[in-house]
């Protein structure tokens, strides 16, 4: 069956003591571990009620990785994967995958003909766990008068029945001595004589019987004291559970909302039947995204100084890209310059400002896909457009300032000004990792409209219809993302004073950002834009900021 590997070793021994079957289960099945890993083979073995799984079946004399009970666990199968069926117990909740329908049917069965058979509720189940039972019954109830007994009332009547105890042992000894007397000596003489040695050995009856009256009733009042105290006792812990379980609510709530206790099932994961809702898909994404922020600012606090590198100087080229490059280039160049009212299609939003900075998006759903066009200016004091340019498409500073980016190659330098970039971005749950395949090309654009100002600098980057043949390091789990990002910088220059030199304070880049990006996959549109909204403006200041850093006390580069 599943893997060629199931073997049913018992199937039907009786069991002389209660009469019940002793089943036994092998073989291997994929087994979901976590968002990292994911699905796993494993060894998997039923046996005496309880299941196991191992690394491998060579590894079953090491002693297993997990085991649950069966007893009360809960089999179902998956609503949509044929494959799949979960084992659950409580909170413990194991993911497993047959090769086939009928291996996960044929697993399926022989876990509920066992919980069928040897589960509680049924009469075997009775005389095989009884003992057991009755032992916890008796703790339970030890438990229970030991903390019982905490409460003083209680104590001090305990006390009381005690010595009611001895008295009333007390006065039916004294009673049925007196009883047995008159039975020895009715048996033996006369009645004559009988009452005159009832006479001699007489005892005061009637106040032995209304003592015995009293005492009897004084501990049944002591009695009903004490089940009465046992009832507020109860109470009052009832009362105390009931607040421990909202204080473990309001914990859990809190541990799960920091992003440290998600539950990272594979049901969790993106896609169209993913269970997380649009708020908690975004929660999740935005406790990623902070974690990878607290990376950046360490690393940050522990990078050494950069040496800024030459300019570039661009050679001929007859690259099979090139034409899409200048082409794509003059395009973007184009768009850029155009504001925010000139666009042919309007409905721009202003979605963040702050200070100089402003960032306009236009809500665009290509096949249910979030892909709304951004477009941001922002003004930098002290930089030049060429030392953001430079900064933005050298590869070497990239993963200085980009906080997203796991793995980063250039698969090709098609020439000094133009590269093709493979980057891997780290994996932010539930979301799948992606990657991206683009080239990038950064160069000089002169003023069409003021000869005498300076020249912009643009770098604009656009994803590879294909693979091109590039040999790439990236898992095949990947979703492939596919953008368009123009940055077109602009140098302005507030003339010193006479026998002055310009210094950075005279310096000032005028930023515009445009970006196109389609993230493949399966993500909810709201949770997509809530993150842009968050995430665009950060990446920008972020990057600014480092550049400033980067260019502070050095050379002016124009």
């Amino acid at each position: 069956m599943a893997d060629g590997h199931v073997n049913n070793v018992s199937d039907e021994e009786d069991d002389s003591e209660n009469n019940c079957y002793q089943y036994e289960l092998k073989g291997v099945l994929s087994k979901w571990t976590n968002y990292i890993h994911g699905w796993q083979r494993r060894f998997i073995v039923l046996k005496d009620g309880t299941l196991s799984y191992y690394k491998s079946e060579q590894e079953t004399g090491f002693g297993c990785r997990g085991a649950i009970s069966l007893f009360k666990a809960t089999i179902k199968g998956h609503e949509f994967d044929e494959c799949r069926f979960d084992v659950c117990v409580n909170d413990c909740v194991w993911y497993l995958r047959a090769d086939s329908p009928e291996d996960r049917q044929y697993w399926v069965d022989i876990l509920e003909a066992f919980k069928a058979e040897s589960g509680y509720g049924s009469e075997n189940s009775l005389k095989r766990h009884g003992s057991a039972l009755s032992l916890a019954s008796n703790t339970i109830s030890t438990a229970s008068n030991s903390s019982f007994k905490k409460g003083l009332a209680l104590k001090e009547k305990l006390a009381e029945m005690e010595t009611y105890k001895d008295i009333l042992c007390n006065q039916m000894k004294t009673l049925q001595g007196y009883f047995d007397s008159c039975a020895e000596t009715a048996a033996n003489k006369s009645p004559g004589e009988v009452a005159s040695d009832h006479a001699l050995q007489a005892v005061d009856f009637k106040g032995e019987a209304l003592t015995f009256r009293e005492t009897t009733g004084a501990m049944l009042s002591n009695l009903q004291h004490c089940l009465d105290a046992v009832g507020q006792r109860e109470e009052v812990w009832r009362r105390r559970l009931e607040r421990e379980v909202d204080r473990r609510k309001v914990l859990e709530q809190a541990y799960l909302s920091s992003g440290k206790g998600k539950v990272q099932s594979p049901d969790q994961e993106e896609g169209p039947h993913s269970t997380l809702n649009e708020d908690e898909f975004y929660d999740a994404v935005e406790t990623g995204l902070d974690k990878l922020e607290e990376e950046v600012m360490m690393r940050e606090r522990m990078k050494q100084p950069t040496i800024i590198a030459k300019s570039l100087t661009a050679k001929p080229t007859h690259h099979r890209l090139w034409p899409e490059i200048q082409r794509v280039t003059q395009e973007q160049v184009h768009y850029a310059k155009l504001g925010v009212g000139e666009v042919e299609k309007g409905g721009w939003q202003l979605f963040a400002e702050e200070g100089e900075m402003k960032m306009y998006r236009r809500e665009e759903e290509v096949n249910g896909l979030v892909m709304d066009p951004l477009k941001a200016c922002h003004v930098v004091k002290g930089v030049t457009g060429y030392e953001m340019c430079h900064y933005f498409f050298s590869p070497q500073y990239r993963h200085e300032w980009e906080a997203t980016v796991e793995q980063m190659t250039v698969v090709e330098t098609i020439r000094e000004d133009t590269l093709v970039f493979h980057q891997v971005h780290k994996r932010i749950w539930p979301t799948t990792q992606r990657d991206g395949l683009f080239w990038s090309h950064m160069t000089r654009v002169p003023d069409a409209r003021d000869r005498d100002s300076s020249d912009y600098w643009v770098v604009v980057n656009n994803s590879l219809s294909d693979t091109g043949g590039y040999q790439l390091k990236s898992s095949s789990k990947c979703v492939r993302i596919h953008l368009t990002v123009c940055m077109l910088c602009q140098t302005i220059v507030t003339p010193p004073g006479p026998d002055e030199t310009v210094e950075r304070d005279n310096i000032t880049c005028k930023i515009t950002y445009c970006s196109v990006v389609n993230p493949g996959g399966w993500v909810p549109a709201s949770a997509l834009r809530a993150v842009y909204k968050r995430e665009y403006p950060k990446f920008l200041k972020r990057f600014t900021s480092y550049v400033i850093s980067q260019t502070k006390d050095k050379p002016i580069m124009f």
